[in-house]
């Protein structure tokens, strides 16, 4: 987490979370599912089997409730991710880390 000021002089607070997973192919299932609930202040991006997310808040429990619920989706999001060429649609197993 780092603090920094915006052009406007305002202090903003900022935290980047990466989590790695599979292969490429989970990472863009996962960034596709979180997406749709990402507010203004966060960008998410997969880069091979990594997806990285960005918060920017001007309050440091703004920041920290927006991280809290973008870990727990993305989590979720990682659990649900399946393999659609397994023939039985089983899961694939998933290590997510948190840096």
């Amino acid at each position: 987490m780092t603090d920094a000021s915006d052009p406007a002089g305002a202090q903003t607070r900022r935290a980047t979370v990466t989590t790695t997973h599979a292969d490429a192919t989970t990472a863009d299932r996962v960034a596709a599912a979180v997406g749709p609930d990402n507010t203004d202040s966060m960008d998410t991006q997969a880069d091979g089997p990594r997806v990285v997310t960005t918060v920017t808040r001007e309050t440091t429990g703004g920041l920290q409730s927006t991280v809290d619920d973008y870990v727990v989706n993305a989590t979720v999001a990682a659990q649900l991710s399946t393999d659609p060429d397994s023939p039985d649609g089983e899961s694939t197993r998933h290590h997510t880390t948190h840096e």
